[in-house]
């Protein structure tokens, strides 16, 4: 088994072990762990030569692609840190990333850079930009920034670079910024490898495994792809898709073992035919990124009745809290499980003491997977990330040095047998005659009406209620419209009278995703807003 303590060790043990193994397939071709290590090798030996310092910061604005992985492991390797940039970000969002860490190198496309170049100028740390492929045209860059060909990068001698221990940061992930401004969450080696080690023993990884890297390598669920995988010598296969049909043709074509994804694309999914030879292959899918709504989970499990279903929360904070073994899945369906490998989960009212059996509290996160906080952002790293208190989850009274929790802001509770539910997020929860209701529960039973395809719900404030419950809805596949007073009946007989929307909207599918492919409730709900202001 993988014994690396470094990121890029994840890679560099791999190609000890089995050189030859296959690592990395995109786009009909495929890198061994060898050819893998190599490139990785000598693009840290370029960041190097360019005058990166330590702790310094590589942008990666890219597609999933070979450069966009090599970059991701040979800026750690050479003593730096990656900031991979979500390729569905504007050129305004991307600017916004390189100011606010400081990026010194930037990795992207010419297509991508001419996007980019009415920004650059606000960006003056940027001092290099590296292309994938040569311009048609020079651009004209700021004065003082180096312009330099990947492909020509790759013969840079291979070198030693600056002293990495495990604590050093290695990476910077950018949330979506639904909510304002993205936060870069800060993470070191030691949270990433540990994350990878963690992830890959409970979903039983193996080197004869095939992953699908279908989520983006800017979100720690889609990253968490390369590094599984690289710790246990497996293959993973970049997929950039247009359509979910496309997903499951790769699943098809490339013998894909484990698909983990979010519940926007299984709603998609489960509402296809799935090719046969898929579920003789795939071994497991796995959820994260929130709770799978039930009629979805059933339906892919009638897709592929021989694969494994793992339930999982996390957040990009601690990268990944809890998971559901597929064993009790029947059992508990609608639970996110227990505390991941090497992590503890504990479940806290406000003042710190922890609650009782089946009430609600906020979800806390203690172990070697907590981040280092938000870049650049005291206010909101003091918010998040919080001193453990002497005698709780583990903590002696004796100890002197403090530790640092994530607070992660969900509510959930615990059941007599330790398992958690997952009730909403505290910036979520609506509150309507004077009831606390999650959005996520109104959700789940609207998908088990069988008459909506996706569906959002959210607060607005009423003069009475406090809040009214609105709902916004697509036509399931193949149906061109939703029966709303069906389904408002229908709430009706599944929901206490509290929790019945107040209102319907139909809208055509798919609903918008922010970056990381979840639906993206704050955009609707402000947009909902501001149509009944106008």
């Amino acid at each position: 088994m993988n014994d690396s303590s470094l990121l890029h060790e994840l890679i560099s043990r791999s190609a000890l072990r089995t050189p030859d193994a296959a690592a990395l397939s995109y786009g009909g071709q495929t890198l061994s762990y060898g050819q893998l290590q190599a490139q990785v090798s000598h693009a840290a030996a370029a960041l190097l030569s360019l005058g990166l310092g330590r702790g310094e910061r590589v942008g990666i604005y890219l597609e999933k692609r070979f450069e966009t992985v090599v970059a991701s492991f040979a800026a750690p390797a050479a003593g730096g840190v990656f900031v991979p940039m979500n390729p569905l970000l504007k050129a305004e969002q991307v600017a916004f990333i390189a100011r606010d860490c400081d990026v010194q190198v930037l990795l992207t496309s010419p297509e991508r850079l001419d996007l980019l170049l009415s920004q650059l100028p606000a960006c003056p740390s940027v001092k290099h930009i590296v292309l994938t492929a040569p311009a048609a045209q020079p651009p004209v860059l700021p004065e003082g920034v180096g312009l330099h060909d990947w492909t020509q990068l790759l013969q840079t001698p291979v070198h030693d670079g600056h002293r990495v221990i495990d604590t050093d940061i290695c990476a910077i992930l950018y949330t979506s910024g639904s909510t304002g401004r993205p936060k870069g969450v800060v993470l070191s080696h030691r949270n990433m490898v540990a994350g990878a080690k963690s992830v890959a023993s409970y979903l039983e990884n193996t080197a004869q495994d095939t992953l699908l890297a279908a989520l983006p390598l800017s979100f720690d669920a889609g990253f968490s792809q390369l590094t599984t995988a690289f710790h246990v010598g497996a293959r993973v296969v970049l997929l950039n898709y247009l359509l979910p049909r496309d997903v499951l043709k790769a699943m098809e074509r490339e013998r894909v073992t484990g698909l983990t994804a979010v519940p926007p694309l299984y709603i998609q999914l489960s509402q296809l035919e799935w090719p046969a030879s898929i579920t003789e292959h795939l071994r497991y899918f796995a959820n994260t990124g929130g709770r799978m709504p039930r009629e979805t989970l059933d339906a892919l499990r009638k897709r592929a009745p021989k694969s494994l279903p793992f339930l999982m929360y996390g957040l990009t904070e601690a990268f990944r809290s809890t998971y559901l073994p597929p064993s009790e899945v029947d059992r508990r369906p609608d639970s996110i499980g227990k505390a991941i490998p090497n992590a503890e989960i504990s479940v806290l009212r406000e003042d710190g003491s922890p609650c009782d059996v089946d009430e609600p509290g906020e979800l806390v996160h203690r172990g070697a997977l907590v981040g280092q906080g938000y870049w650049n952002d005291a206010e909101k790293t003091a918010e998040r990330y919080k001193l453990l208190p002497a005698g709780t989850a583990g903590r002696a009274t004796g100890l002197q040095l403090p530790e640092y929790a994530v607070f992660s802001g969900d509510t959930v509770r615990r059941d007599s047998e330790g398992f958690l539910y997952f009730i909403g997020r505290r910036d979520e929860m609506m509150k309507t005659s004077g009831y606390r209701v999650s959005p996520t529960e109104v959700e789940e039973i609207l998908y088990a009406t069988q008459r909506v395809g996706e569906c959002v719900a959210f607060g607005v404030d009423h003069p009475t209620l406090g809040q009214a419950i609105q709902v916004i809805v697509t036509a399931p596949p193949g149906a061109t419209g939703v029966d709303l007073a069906a389904l408002q009946l229908d709430c009706r007989q599944r929901m206490p009278a509290y929790m019945v929307p107040a209102g319907f909207e139909l809208q055509a599918g798919p609903l918008p995703r922010n970056p990381n492919g979840k639906i993206d409730r704050k955009l609707l709900s402000t947009a909902w807003l501001e149509r009944q202001q106008s």
